[in-house]
């Protein structure tokens, strides 16, 4: 991964200002990247490793956000909760779901009849999720539910256990996030500490 200081960072940083504390030039190097500052010149930093307790939490904390189910659900978005209400109507005396998607709003799962296929609840907005799961399968909901997106018509056509990776299987995707989010917040630190 190559980052790139921001205006007035890069090679102004100091590695040592002389009072044996560590300056961001020296606290940047603690981590496992190459870091490119403004002149272009990368320089080579050390890995700071992130403890297996640490990766662990993060890999529980992201494992009971998703749930322990998986739904193949598909929807209709429309603008307005009148459009969503009648679509519904259409539902009850038996219109077909797929046909009725060709109104929804949603480009990427219209022309699939709706299918957003399997996702676990985590991977949508709070209202949608909490609706989606309360529907047994094979049922729509009876009122639209309303999203900042706008008001959905939400169908799930199965449910079964999430398969979930094992820790060891996404151990360096994690470390590599971790350490992402770990620079991400030391740059802004950064940032704000010389007033960019």
């Amino acid at each position: 991964m190559t980052l790139a200081f921001g205006p007035g960072l890069g090679g102004g940083l100091p590695i040592s200002d002389g009072s044996g504390r560590d300056t961001p030039r020296r606290q940047a190097s603690d981590f496992g990247f190459r870091i490119r500052n403004r002149a272009g010149e990368e320089r080579d930093v050390s890995g700071r490793p992130i403890s297996d307790a640490t990766l662990r939490k993060e890999y529980d904390t992201i494992k009971s956000q998703m749930g322990d189910k998986e739904y193949k659900v598909r929807h209709i978005l429309v603008e307005k909760e009148d459009e969503a209400k009648e679509i519904i109507a259409e539902l009850q005396k038996g219109g077909k779901f797929e046909k009725l998607a060709e109104r929804s709003k949603d480009t990427g799962s219209k022309a699939a009849g709706g299918d957003l296929d399997w996702n676990a609840p985590g991977n949508f907005v709070k209202p949608f999720s909490e609706a989606m799961v309360k529907l047994p399968k094979g049922k729509f909901t009876a009122t639209p539910v309303q999203t900042q997106f706008g008001w959905h018509v939400i169908e799930v056509t199965d449910v079964r256990d999430a398969k979930v990776p094992s820790f060891e299987e996404v151990k360096p995707q994690l470390q590599q996030r971790m350490q992402g989010q770990y620079l991400d917040n030391y740059f802004k630190e950064l940032r704000a500490k010389s007033g960019l």
